[in-house]
Parts: C-alpha cells; structure tokens; sequence
C-alpha cells in the first residue's frame, strides 16, 4: 500500500539569537508533547506561501513576511510521509496568542532546543543545518 505525501510549511521566526517555538497538544496525531516552529498543512489548491502566512496566524497571531528557505526534510508516520519546507520569516504585526493545538510557546536559543523533546522533522533539520539556524 502506498503512503500519502503532505505538505507542511513551516516558519523559522528568529529574534536576538532566539527562536519561537510551540509546543505541540498532548493528543496531536503526529509529535505529541514535542516542540517545533510554527506552521502546518498546505490544504489542496492552496499556495504554500499562502499556506505558511495562514498557519502562522492560526497558530501565533502574528502576521508575518516569508523571507528565505532554510531548507525542506520528510518525517514518515504509519499513515503518511509529510514533507516539511522551513521559511525565515519575520513578524509584521501582533502579539502572540497561540491556538488550542498547542500547549505553550517560547523563545529558545539552539542550545536550549537541544535539550528539549522536539519534533521529528525538526531534529533532523537541525542535524542538516548542523544546528546553524
């Protein structure tokens, strides 16, 4: 049986060395409890630019510019392989409020990424960059 591909955008928010991250529901399908950046599915017919602005606003409430990639890494699940593309991005306007799909946010330094429970594709992204974000 063949598994379906996703795509997830995600967006990399950096601010004096630090990095915003969320920290993922407890009954999340894929990475529960775990840390990542901001961002999720692209539904279908939609850009993935597009894609990453409404995710972001879902998830933060903050309007954001898309800069740069960083770079795209694939995490496999039993029920589907999702392909994460990682975007610099900078903030607009807002405040952060995160959604329900998340359980808290923080800014984090790599070095203190390092030591917490983070997300599949987000660990492997970090191993690539040679954690050089």
């Amino acid at each position: 049986m063949d598994i379906p591909y996703g795509l997830a955008m995600r967006g990399l928010l950096k601010q004096n060395d630090e990095i915003l991250i969320l920290k993922r529901h407890p009954n999340s399908r894929t990475n529960p409890n775990r840390w990542e950046l901001p961002g999720g599915k692209v539904d279908p017919g939609e850009d993935f630019d597009k894609a990453l602005i409404r995710e972001f606003d879902e998830e933060t409430n903050l309007e954001i510019k898309i800069n740069d990639l960083i770079g795209a890494v694939q995490e496999d699940f039993p029920h589907k392989r999702t392909v994460a593309i990682v975007m610099n991005v900078e903030i607009i306007s807002g405040e952060i409020k995160i959604s329900d799909e998340h359980t808290d946010w923080k800014w984090a330094t790599i070095e203190e990424i390092k030591e917490l429970k983070i997300s599949g594709w987000f660990e492997k992204l970090l191993i690539e960059k040679n954690y050089n974000l």
